[in-house]
């Protein structure tokens, strides 16, 4: 009896043709396999929001082989990912494929697991229309405000601009966040910090000027600040208050798509495109020495912090094996999913807790090992114990004037022997010297510092995520591709690992909020994840939703047509390079291949040139400067600035870092490598050949340290 499985990529066909055995063929249908039309609505907006699927193009062949094998089996299961989007390709697999609605077809796993696969091929059911019914929604919400609102965009400011629900209001969130540093004033003040020892010769600490027996006092300039360095220099320095307590700290739940997304940037550099990508390759399944094809990890785009009971089980007994009873608590730990969470999968967890990631090393890339390490001790360290410390908070009087000291040790490191979470490196053990009430300590120095009011930094990927996620603007399966797309679109850019607002993303911004103010509010966004959530829970039809949202924004879309007249120029951004020719501040604009400089004097002045991104260092060949490119799939490569082309002047070309250093042996640039775990420091001068081992820095690897491996030159 011959059995179809239709899954959506080779690696997950692969994995779970393993665990079915002879009887099952596993085909991938390569992601969606039906769509709405290219370059056409595809809605009827006059017709009850009918949608127009057609099959893709590109999968014709594909469709055709699917169709085929459907045709001699005696069964077809759908086996997409478990999600809406998952749900909503299986539904137009059944339609392309002719089987019908009827049928219980549709099998989902959280994990690629013998026993998750086999359970879920036992236990199929129908469709779930309600999940298409969400997917198709966001679908078609997406298709309408791209497709009305991209061509209103090129018209008033230029071509090859677009719009969306999400990224319009995370272009927002990353605009007012620049407009809020540039509009910051600093504001000085100052601390005082007394150096003190216990007589006659014990370990010298600091205490921090606190305020008086009435409550804490401000110092806003140097004369506050010296005039109590002054009233107290003299004082006797007494110990008034000691206060010993213990302190404990549980370890945060197991990985969200979020949380995963944000730990994978702020430790690995990685971004969240990067991070799902690799996840997904965990998930779908990895060759595995002795075991073959096997999923590594649960279903990566989930909301919630739930784990099974076996697992939770399986990684007690790992901690109480590996590290005793003491790590283990009495009682297994049990978190709570926020209010707004689906709670449709479990956390993102390892599928055996007893595959370690120093065992799995020799079998994955480097960027799965790294993602596979996060999750596995994430997930360990989750059911772990908890830290404890011991920590004393001491008072100290100068006369009328109060500092306060204090410190902490670790007395039991609990999760931290396996996993440092956020804040956990900065809580590092600050040891008293053994003090007393009424001891009278020996003052060293008065340190009186000025400082100023920061303004609130930029964001990152991970701070993004999380803000995203805090407002409820999109999904877990979202969070990606948005900060993909509005860098591509050129509506943010990054600066280091921060996230800027371009003059572009600062002038769309201003339109939509001008003329289209429900597209670009966070509530009305929200709001909008809300009522997608609701067509899945089958408490509202979804073209009721369609439809209660097209009446007002086709009457803002009307009025901004008939009422604005002008384009939008978009500032040029002024660069600090001289335009040779005329004398002026070259601008920076962008063109059909990228950014480049132009004279702000054309068309008397017709001046341009390339932008060059000057690295550190010097050519190893010619000793011309180091310039920074970017490859076609956004990988930065370094090459000499007399390098022009095939056979033309210098030929260096690297994909590793150049540094500050110089080689020890020939006096040249030396260059950080990294590639599928090599790493090392080396001279690329060929005459010396010079390399020394480069000091392990995992949690701050960033993208541009690690080689390609698809773009090796």
């Amino acid at each position: 009896m011959a059995k179809l499985v239709i899954v959506e990529s080779p690696a997950k066909a692969k994995t779970i043709a393993k665990y079915l055995g002879a009887d099952y063929k596993v085909k991938a249908s390569m992601g969606h396999v039906r769509d709405l039309p290219d370059r056409q609505l595809g809605v009827d907006l006059k017709n009850d929001f009918e949608p127009t699927y057609v099959p893709l193009k590109n999968k014709a062949d594909l469709i055709r082989e699917l169709k085929s094998a459907a045709a001699s089996s005696d069964e077809v299961f759908l086996a997409t990912d478990p999600d809406r989007e998952g749900e909503a390709i299986s539904w137009h697999l059944a339609s392309l494929l002719g089987l019908p609605d009827t049928v219980e077809n549709r099998v989902t796993f959280n994990e690629i697991t013998k026993a998750a696969v086999q359970q879920g091929i036992r236990h199929p059911r129908r469709i779930d229309e309600a999940l298409v019914d969400a997917q198709q929604a966001r679908r078609v919400l997406d298709r309408i405000v791209g497709y009305k609102l991209s061509p209103f965009l090129w018209k008033k400011i230029r071509r090859g601009l677009s719009a969306g629900r999400v990224q319009s209001v995370v272009t927002r969130l990353v605009v007012e966040r620049e407009r809020e540093i540039r509009a910051f004033v600093p504001v000085e003040y100052w601390s005082l910090a007394a150096k003190l020892r216990k007589p006659p010769r014990g370990r010298a600490f600091e205490a921090k000027y606190f305020g008086t027996a009435d409550g804490k006092a401000e110092m806003p300039d140097e004369t506050a600040a010296l005039a109590i360095r002054d009233e107290v220099q003299n004082e006797t320095f007494t110990v008034t208050k000691v206060k010993k307590s213990e302190k404990r700290r549980n370890p945060s739940p197991p990985f969200t798509t979020s949380t995963l997304q944000q730990d994978a940037s702020r430790r690995l550099g990685m971004s969240s495109k990067r991070t799902m990508a690799v996840a997904q390759s965990l998930y779908e399944g990895v060759e595995v020495t002795g075991r073959g094809m096997t999923g590594l990890i649960t279903y990566m785009r989930t909301d919630s912090v739930r784990l099974s009971d076996e697992a939770v089980q399986a990684g007690r007994a790992y901690i109480e094996e590996t590290y005793g009873k003491d790590y283990r608590p009495k009682e297994p730990r049990v978190f709570k999913a926020k209010g707004s969470s689906q709670d449709a999968h479990e956390a993102v967890r390892p599928t055996d807790v007893t595959l370690t990631p120093a065992e799995l090393k020799g079998d994955l890339t480097g960027d799965q090992y790294k993602i596979y390490k996060l999750i596995w001790e994430r997930f360990v360290a989750c059911q772990m114990a908890a830290v404890v410390f011991d920590t004393v908070s001491v008072e100290i009087t100068a006369g009328r004037h109060l500092f306060r000291a204090s410190g902490q040790t670790v007395k039991f490191p609990g999760y931290t022997a396996l996993y440092e979470e956020k804040g956990d490196a900065d809580e590092k053990a600050v040891k008293l010297p053994e003090l007393t009430e009424g001891t009278v300590l020996e003052l060293l120095e008065l340190i009186p510092a000025q400082h100023f009011t920061e303004p609130p930094p930029r964001y990152n990927e991970a701070s993004l995520i999380r803000t995203m996620e805090e407002k409820g603007i999109g999904r877990p399966s979202t969070y990606a591709p948005t900060i993909s797309t509005i860098l591509e679109r050129d509506y943010i850019e990054r600066e280091g690992k921060a996230l800027r607002a371009t003059p572009l993303g600062e002038t769309v911004t201003d339109l939509m909020i001008a003329w289209f103010p429900d597209i670009v509010d966070v509530k009305f966004t929200a709001g909008m994840e809300n009522s997608l959530d609701k067509v899945e829970a089958k408490e509202l039809p979804w073209r009721e939703l369609i439809g209660t949202f097209y009446t007002s924004f086709a009457e803002e879309l009307k009025k901004a047509e008939t009422q604005m007249t002008e384009r939008v120029k978009v500032p040029e951004e002024e660069s600090d390079e001289v335009c040779e020719l005329c004398g002026r501040k070259m601008v920076i604009k962008t063109g059909r291949f990228g950014k480049f400089l132009a004279c702000p004097g054309y068309p008397e002045c017709k001046n341009t040139k390339p932008i060059v991104d000057v690295a550190a260092g010097s050519c190893p060949l010619c000793g011309g400067r180091i310039i920074r490119r970017m490859s076609k799939k956004k990988h930065a490569y370094y090459i000499c600035e007399n390098n022009h082309g095939k056979d033309r002047g210098c030929p260096f070309i690297t994909w590793d870092v150049p540094t500050t250093d110089t080689c020890p042996k020939c006096g040249k640039t030396l260059f950080r490598h990294s590639f599928r775990g090599e790493r090392d420091i080396r001279c690329l001068n060929t005459a010396c050949g010079y390399k020394a081992e480069q000091k392990k820095k995992e949690d701050a690897e960033t993208p541009e340290t690690e080689t390609p491996a698809s773009e090796e030159k």
